[in-house]
């Protein structure tokens, strides 16, 4: 009798350790990356997917990529914490898609936008107000000088006050003025910029229910083992995952 008790119990304690590590797994966030371009592509997108990829695995979250927009479905949308735009480009979504982008948002979704997620969906005003932009003009990739305006925000919290780094720096239009400035670029510290001393290049804003966060940066291939710009993203990410 003794003898049979104990591969039993064994039996039944290893039951009870798979159930609680599916458990876990079912309770694990979830975020989408979505890549579709329909206009320039960016060659760093396989590097930022590998990296967000990454950042879920070291930070408790799962990581699904598509540049399929049939994901844009309210019942398949409704699955995930938080969406990331990885530099999208062109009109990406039709008005189907657009319509459970806006009810995944209103119904307290959450949005992370990278680098060329503002150069997208031009014919879509809700989208521009919600990213807080639109993509204008860019001069050729350079170093400059980021002013970090809010030091407390969890996706900037760790940065200097002043951050030099190599990137393409984005001028934009039809800006959302309601955004809260995260960072902003010295335009005296490189050659091209043409939005002058009020020059954002990172922000966040609650949106109709919402949770939007925005990056320009992330242009380069370097900047996905970049660790300051990977724990800015992680940042941005986990913000618009809220609790």
């Amino acid at each position: 009798m003794k003898k049979a008790f104990f591969p039993v119990l064994s039996l039944i304690f290893l039951i009870a350790a798979c159930g609680t590590s599916k458990s876990q797994l079912k309770s694990q966030p979830k975020v989408l990356v979505f890549s579709k371009t329909a206009g320039f592509r960016h060659e760093s997108i396989p590097d930022g997917i590998k990296a967000i990829r990454a950042l879920g695995d070291s930070n408790r979250f799962g990581v699904e990529a598509t540049e399929d927009a049939a994901m844009f479905h309210p019942d398949t949308l409704k699955r995930f914490a938080a969406i990331i735009f990885l530099s999208p480009t062109g009109d990406v979504l039709n008005e189907g898609q657009q319509n459970a982008l806006q009810q995944y948002i209103r119904n307290g979704g959450g949005y992370a936008g990278i680098h060329a997620a503002t150069d997208c969906e031009y014919e879509w005003s809700w989208y521009g107000q919600m990213a807080g932009a639109y993509f204008n003009s860019h001069p050729h990739q350079q170093k400059a000088k980021i002013v970090v305006t809010d030091r407390k925000h969890i996706s900037t919290a760790h940065l200097p006050e002043i951050w030099e780094r190599k990137d393409e720096w984005y001028d934009y239009k039809t800006f959302n003025p309601s955004v809260k400035i995260l960072m902003k670029l010295d335009e005296s510290s490189y050659k091209g910029g043409r939005m002058g001393k009020e020059h954002p290049i990172a922000w966040y804003h609650e949106f109709e229910g919402g949770r939007v966060w925005y990056t320009g940066l992330g242009h380069t291939k370097e900047s996905y083992t970049e660790p300051a710009f990977l724990k800015h993203i992680l940042g941005g990410i986990q913000y618009a995952m809220g609790k």
